[in-house]
């Protein structure tokens, strides 16, 4: 069984320190991440260190975790992995990730999903693991399909995008589906 989870020869996962809060700051007080995100208003460096300094990084405790994902050669901040929606009894939770733009497209963000995939499934015995995303995400989409996510569902005029009602779907990753595809 792998024991090294959260790291693999190019990145790793690690909890949200307090050094984080600029990078916090920056991620969640963009717009262009707020349309799929359910995020309406702007974060406070306030809050977000007083988020920080409650969190226990415990997902059975705080009902969510966030992981900083970081490059292994120069420990750059590259984004943000998260789990959110936790519901032990059903063992599933809704994954979210965002990746720094300059970083995109350089297979980090695969990278990071398989590791969580791996630490949640393998360690935390969760039964399974989802997304919402845009129908018009294609990257996003691409990303959960390869990493073996189905889409499950599609939910007609879901997201208000730039003015927009989209539609948009649900991929779902089944601990069970997700063990045979190793």
């Amino acid at each position: 069984m792998n024991k090294q989870f959260l790291a693999n020869e190019n990145l790793y996962l690690r909890a949200v320190e307090p050094e984080d809060l600029s990078f916090l700051y920056n991620i969640e007080n963009d717009p262009n991440l707020w349309d799929v995100s359910n995020i309406t208003v702007p974060y406070s460096k306030f809050v977000l260190r007083q988020y920080i300094e409650a969190s226990q990084s415990d997902i059975f405790s705080d009902r969510q975790l966030r992981l900083m994902i970081v490059r292994r050669e120069d420990n750059e901040l590259l984004g943000t992995l998260d789990i959110t929606e936790f519901h032990p009894l059903h063992g599933r939770g809704q994954v979210g990730i965002a990746i720094k733009k300059e970083f995109r497209q350089q297979g980090y963000a695969s990278q990071a999903l398989k590791l969580l995939c791996d630490y949640t499934f393998q360690f935390l015995q969760f039964r399974q693991l989802y997304a919402y995303i845009a129908a018009n995400n294609g990257p996003s989409i691409q990303l959960f399909k390869s990493l073996g996510f189905k889409k499950a569902a599609l939910l007609k005029d879901w997201l208000m995008i730039e003015g927009e009602y989209q539609d948009t779907y649900i991929y779902q990753l089944i601990n069970k589906d997700q063990l045979s595809n190793d």
